[in-house]
């Protein structure tokens, strides 16, 4: 009986799941932002990883009987997975305080060239010259982007403390990836993602205790419940199932590659809800990225 397992269509499976990770993500970087002025960041992410906990939970409880399982060997693994999230999605509201979302998404998609650096030093995964030359294109077109195309900031690296702390955010996004394959064990994705966010919210929950209750949680204005219950569902939950999907079949600098496509839609977000669009010439920035994305998906994939 022939091999059913087919490297190309595998391949083809972890490219739908990175453009609908890319998508969800997208969202969050504007929701975000309405929501950075109402609760502090700590306190929302321990909320976004409680409630995709109790989503993943109620996923696996509601499968097959033969997988009814929630426990895990060397659970030790997803307190590191939990201290790389917890510090992106802290890291990431805190900037979203400081500085627009187009900025930030720009900055994003600087993670797959950290993550390629990753992925060679952890996995000696090695990478083609297309495949470097579109990382290095992308980051140069994130870096238009975030400098507004003014050439003269840019040539200064005058960055906002926003993106700053963003890019120490990005750092931590991007050793998550070829970590994921490291600390496999077999699990089911489901079963992967829920102790990932449950070992974020045991790792945010500690760090953002005082936070915790410091927050009036009856008076918190809807937008923050809309946010809360984006992101744990759709930004965090199958986001992170969505990733481990992709990681398991592409190499990890193609993975985090589908962030090439968050500034652009996180452009078209905050334009269509009012928010401003951005100048001409930073467009030149999201066409490189967009470029590169293209790159990658046209080569040939070195499916592990």
């Amino acid at each position: 009986m022939a091999d059913l397992y087919n490297p190309r269509v595998e391949a083809l499976k972890g490219h739908a799941a990175m453009l609908l990770f890319a998508t969800l993500i997208s969202g969050s970087f504007t929701l975000g932002h309405l929501t950075a002025p109402h609760i502090d960041p700590g306190a929302l992410t321990a909320l976004r990883f409680a409630l995709a906990a109790a989503v993943m939970a109620g996923a696996i409880l509601a499968g097959r009987k033969g997988e009814r399982q929630l426990g895990v060997r060397a659970p030790w693994r997803f307190l590191l997975l939990g201290v790389l999230l917890g510090s992106y999605f802290v890291l990431m509201f805190e900037a979203l305080r400081l500085t627009d979302p187009v900025s930030l998404a720009a900055v994003f998609t600087m993670t797959p060239l950290m993550t390629a650096l990753f992925g060679y030093l952890i996995l000696r995964q090695g990478i083609s010259l297309l495949v470097g030359g579109s990382l290095l294109l992308a980051a140069s077109g994130a870096v238009w982007v975030v400098f507004r195309g003014d050439v003269d900031a840019m040539l200064a690296f005058d960055l906002g403390p926003g993106e700053l702390i963003f890019l120490g955010a990005c750092v931590c996004h991007a050793l998550y990836i070829p970590l994921i394959t490291v600390l496999n064990r077999g699990e089911s994705g489901k079963l992967f993602t829920l102790w990932t966010v449950l070992g974020g919210f045991l790792v945010v929950g500690i760090y953002a205790f005082p936070a915790i209750l410091r927050t009036d949680w009856t008076a918190l204005p809807p937008i923050v419940w809309v946010t809360a219950v984006y992101i744990s569902v759709f930004a965090s939950a199958l986001t992170f199932f969505l990733m481990r999907y992709g990681a398991l079949r592409l190499p990890a600098a193609k993975v985090m590659a589908y962030g090439y496509l968050i500034p652009t839609v996180v452009i078209v977000l905050e334009g269509l809800s009012g928010h401003g669009w951005v100048d001409p010439p930073v467009l030149l920035g999201v066409a490189a990225t967009m470029l590169a994305l293209l790159m990658l998906v046209a080569n040939r994939d070195a499916v592990r």
